[in-house]
């Protein structure tokens, strides 16, 4: 127990400044939506990512501009994106989202925007701890902070292929749904045509005898 509180303690040690934004939002046919996050200090890592979880064909555009209205990343119709890139300038960052592709669909998305500050913190030396061994520790706890990383994108893709698959079904239902209806209303006017026609054969034929 007291091996985990500890290693829980190195973690939070090392771990780097974070400010993260995380905001799933509906985006409307031809509407157009931005975010901004502004670094605290240049050379900041900045990640974007998003997941487009329903909604037509699970596509949208997106754009990523930078402070002196520089393009840094930008897409037609991607499903999702994950994407690491370096704040060379300070002042404000723009992330948009483009639905104009779309005339009839709304589009579920999921983003998220983190600011990530790299510094590393020194790890306090304690008296009969060698160098080497200071080293090999601070190794093995970035390992477990990326594997930590890891984990967490897999979580996001797992939960975006669930929310598309989810979204598959109910439209499948509601597909069967509709077909349903309009064979049960085609049957009962083929039924409807047929007694007319049928009528309309034996009221012939009685004038015929008359």
């Amino acid at each position: 127990m007291q091996l985990l509180v500890g290693l829980a303690s190195l973690l939070a040690c090392f771990a780097s400044t974070v400010s993260a934004t995380a905001l799933t939002f509906e985006l409307k046919p031809h509407e157009k939506s931005c975010y901004f996050a502004q670094p605290s200090n240049k050379g900041q890592k900045m990640a974007f990512y998003f997941a487009v979880q329903s909604g037509g064909a699970f596509d949208v555009d997106y754009s990523v501009i930078g402070p002196s209205e520089k393009i840094i990343l930008d897409g037609k119709a991607e499903r999702q994106g994950d994407f690491v890139f370096t704040a060379n300038e300070m002042g404000e960052y723009r992330f948009c989202f483009d639905n104009a592709m779309s005339s009839l669909t709304d589009k579920m998305v999921d983003f998220e925007i983190a600011v990530e500050n790299e510094s590393r913190a020194q790890l306090p030396s304690k008296q009969g701890t060698t160098p080497e061994q200071t080293s090999a520790l601070e190794e093995s706890i970035y390992k477990i902070s990326s594997q930590l990383s890891t984990i967490t994108r897999n979580q996001k893709y797992f939960r975006t292929r669930e929310n598309r698959n989810f979204s598959t079904v109910r439209s499948t239902e509601r597909r069967i749904f509709n077909f349903s209806i309009i064979e049960s209303l085609m049957m009962v006017t083929m039924a409807g045509l047929q007694v007319f026609i049928v009528r309309f054969f034996f009221q012939g034929a009685r004038k015929g005898y008359v």
